[in-house]
């Protein structure tokens, strides 16, 4: 802080630019990576990318009863809701460390 209490505005500014550069590449990773969720020890998986766009489904023939779809359906809602999560942790994991710093920024009034 400068004298009179003002925090100095361009340490500010350098560090919004830190964490401006830090969001952009957590956020370049996201994209690139890729999750599979599962579900039925492996007859349902689910791939969605670190952004949470799903790119894929692949249900194993075991899973295939015509008498018991609903079984199939819950398969599948458990394995994207794996893949959620997934995504999720991964998501805190990178762009916690880039938001971080907001915290130990005090400014007066906020």
């Amino acid at each position: 802080m400068r004298p009179g209490g003002q925090p100095n505005m361009q340490q500010i500014m350098k560090q919004a630019q830190k964490m401006q550069a830090q969001v952009a590449q957590a956020q370049a990773e996201l994209a690139e990576a890729e999750l599979t969720g599962t579900s039925g020890g492996g007859l349902v998986s689910v791939v969605v990318t670190g952004l949470g766009e799903f790119k894929s489904v692949k249900i194993d023939p075991k899973a295939v009863d015509a008498d018991d779809v609903e079984t199939l359906e819950d398969l599948v809602l458990a394995a994207i809701h794996n893949a959620a999560e997934a995504q999720r942790e991964l998501t805190e994991k990178k762009m916690g460390p880039a938001t971080g710093g907001l915290g130990g920024l005090s400014l007066p009034g906020f």
